[in-house]
């Protein structure tokens, strides 16, 4: 073709600048062009590697390509999945600014050319998805396939089937009915995918506290750690002091109001239970050597004279003041 005959032009004319003025830049010129169609010939032949393109008379030339693509427009899904790549490669041969004009010469639509390379990069293996081919029957079915993504194809052509979607009624259904089933397909991964990219951006959140929480920690002094520390643990003893003089506070008052109408006890019971909670404070006082009571200043205000009886009376406050709500 005419890039094989520049190549020849290159070759039979090795002329100096200097036995005949002006040739060089010629020259150099002619060997861009060759470098350049090489580089062409190059990258057309992977893209028909890539997709599965056997080359017409095995040439990279546009004029070639074109009439191979309008021998295969016919309306069967392999005839137009060769199509597809042959448009693929034509796109790659023609060069910049000149495929649209060859889309005009072979009559096909840019539009309707993205969906036939589209399905052609989907389905590039055809040994494999010959089956796949076969169900989908004709070129309208082929191109509402293309809504399905590669991992949809591959589990369709690897499983028979997508989600609620099942090859072997592919091949019966309606256009409409295949276009429903997909819609429904696409619909529930894209619901999923977002199920997932909230969890994703939960544990991304959570991952970015913890690490802001670390940076703190690494540069907290000793005397800030153990402030943290003390916070803390007041905070769990608050809330052991509260579930004590609260809710078990409540509860005792219903055991003792039960004892009354029913000339009964539950003293034993009472006694057990309190029991139960001072053993659990002398066994943690004696692992860790802890006195009984901090000295001077540190004792805090709950531990003061008078305290247990005000606190006492606060609770037997709120649970009146909860009956009260509830009457």
């Amino acid at each position: 073709m005419a890039r094989n005959k520049s190549k020849a032009v290159v070759e039979s004319h090795e002329l100096t600048a200097e036995q005949t003025p002006g040739i060089g830049r010629a020259q150099a010129a002619m060997h861009e062009l060759a470098v350049l169609d090489a580089q062409l010939e190059t990258t057309v032949r992977a893209v028909a590697a890539q997709i599965g393109y056997q080359l017409p008379a095995d040439c990279t030339d546009p004029d070639l390509i074109q009439r191979d693509i309008s021998a295969n427009m016919r309306r069967s899904v392999e005839a137009c999945l060769e199509v597809g790549r042959g448009l693929a490669v034509l796109k790659a041969a023609c060069g910049h600014g000149n495929f649209i004009a060859r889309l005009d010469v072979l009559g096909i639509d840019r539009k309707v050319s993205a969906k036939f390379m589209q399905a052609a990069a989907k389905l590039s293996n055809v040994s494999s998805t010959r089956h796949l081919t076969a169900a989908i029957g004709n070129q309208t079915k082929l191109f509402e396939m293309l809504v399905l993504d590669d991992e949809q194809i591959e589990e369709l052509e690897l499983t028979g089937q997508t989600g609620e979607l099942h090859l072997d009624k592919v091949a019966t259904m309606s256009v409409k009915e295949l276009r429903a089933a997909l819609r429904d397909r696409t619909a529930d991964l894209e619901a999923s995918r977002n199920r997932v990219g909230i969890k994703e951006a939960e544990a991304e959140r959570l991952t970015k506290e913890l690490s802001k929480a670390k940076r703190r920690i690494e540069a907290a002094t000793p005397d800030e750690v153990g402030a943290q520390l003390r916070e803390e643990i007041s905070q769990l003893s608050f809330n052991a002091e509260a579930a004590i003089l609260g809710s078990l506070t409540e509860g005792f008052h219903r055991l003792e109001e039960h004892a009354i109408a029913n000339n009964c006890t539950h003293e034993e019971f009472m006694a057990g239970c309190l029991c139960q909670i001072e053993r659990a404070l002398i066994g943690l006082r004696n692992r860790f050597n802890v006195k009984a009571a901090p000295d001077g200043d540190e004792m805090p205000d709950w531990l003061r004279p008078g305290a247990e009886e005000k606190a006492a009376a606060q609770v037997k406050a709120d649970i009146a003041k909860a009956k009260k709500a509830k009457e």
